[in-house]
C-alpha cells in the first residue's frame, strides 16, 4: 500500500479506479484502510479543484418553498409581515438574524447559506 498526494487529473483517475476496485473491502483489512486513506486523498483533490459555493440565500429560499409547497403567505408566518416576504424574495430586503432563524427552524436551510450576502 503506497500512498501519495494527488496532484494531476491522470493521478486522480488512477486513484478513482484502484477505489472502485477496492470499493467493498473489509473495515480493519489493509484494502479496507487503502480505501479510507484513498478516498481522503480523492476528497482533497476534488475539493481543491472543483469545490462547489453555497447558493444564493435566496434562492435556497425559493427552492425549500417550491419543495415544501410553500407559498408568500406561508413564509410570512415564518419571516413577519406578507409585505416583507416580497421584499426579501425580490432582494429588496436584507434578512435579518431573527429571519435566519427563523428559516433555518422553518425551512431546514443552513445558516451558513443564509448568512451570506446577496
Amino acid at each position: 500500500m503506497t500512498f501519495k498526494i494527488i496532484k494531476t487529473k491522470k493521478d486522480y483517475q488512477t486513484a478513482i479506479r484502484r477505489m472502485e476496485r477496492i470499493f467493498d473491502a473489509k473495515p480493519g483489512t489493509a484494502e479496507g484502510d487503502e480505501l479510507e486513506v484513498l478516498s481522503l486523498l480523492i476528497l482533497k483533490y476534488e475539493d481543491e479543484h472543483w469545490s462547489i459555493d453555497l447558493p444564493d440565500p435566496i434562492a435556497a429560499i425559493k427552492f425549500r418553498m417550491d419543495q415544501l409547497g410553500y407559498n408568500q403567505a406561508d413564509l410570512a408566518k415564518v419571516v413577519g409581515l406578507k409585505s416583507r416576504v416580497s421584499e426579501i424574495l425580490s432582494k429588496k430586503r436584507r434578512l435579518t438574524l431573527h429571519m435566519i432563524r427563523n428559516l433555518h427552524r422553518a425551512l431546514n436551510i443552513p445558516t451558513d447559506v443564509l448568512i451570506q450576502n446577496y
